[in-house]
């Protein structure tokens, strides 16, 4: 009896896992920020829209999320058209609602409202079958920050692989 158990939770968990499919990333993030907080929100899509990033179409680069009158908006994420779609297609570079909770959206404004802080999309995935998008509290990096991070990265690379070969 404690096999069948112990094989039906290891399934539920495999499938719980296996509900993220990844549309895009934003690779630059990662190197132009320090990533400070991470948060998970939905998106307020068309059906248009919906059908592009399930080919795999969306980029992040110029993106970034705003707070304004009481909700969070995605700015310069381009959705490019859906080919297959007639006349009522969408605009690719327009505003995109973001779904939080109230509390969420009042913390993420206090936050960006800090001197040198912004909120970073890093990625758009389904999740379930849901638009989702990777936000991040952020603070930009200077350039010799960026240098030094780089050396970082470098110097911990050489040690794992000296560390490998042993």
């Amino acid at each position: 009896m404690a096999k069948k158990d112990a094989g039906k939770s290891a399934a539920r968990k495999k499938d719980e896992g296996e509900g993220v499919k990844i549309v895009a990333r934003n690779r630059r993030a990662r190197h132009d920020y320090d990533l400070i907080e991470k948060v998970e929100a939905g998106i307020v899509l068309t059906g248009t829209e919906v059908k592009s990033l399930r080919n795999g179409k969306a980029n992040l680069e110029d993106a970034y999320a705003d707070v304004a009158r009481g909700e969070v908006w995605l700015q310069g994420c381009d959705i490019p058209e859906y080919l297959q779609a007639n006349r009522m297609n969408h605009v690719p570079k327009r505003s995109r609602k973001l779904l939080l909770h109230r509390k969420e959206i009042e913390k993420l404004a206090a936050r960006t409202n800090e001197r040198g802080l912004t909120l970073v999309p890093t990625a758009i995935y389904f999740k379930k079958g849901m638009a989702k998008v990777e936000l991040f509290v952020a603070k930009g990096r200077k350039t010799f920050d960026k240098r030094e991070a780089l050396k970082k990265s470098e110097a911990k690379r050489d040690i794992d692989r000296a560390l490998r070969r042993r």
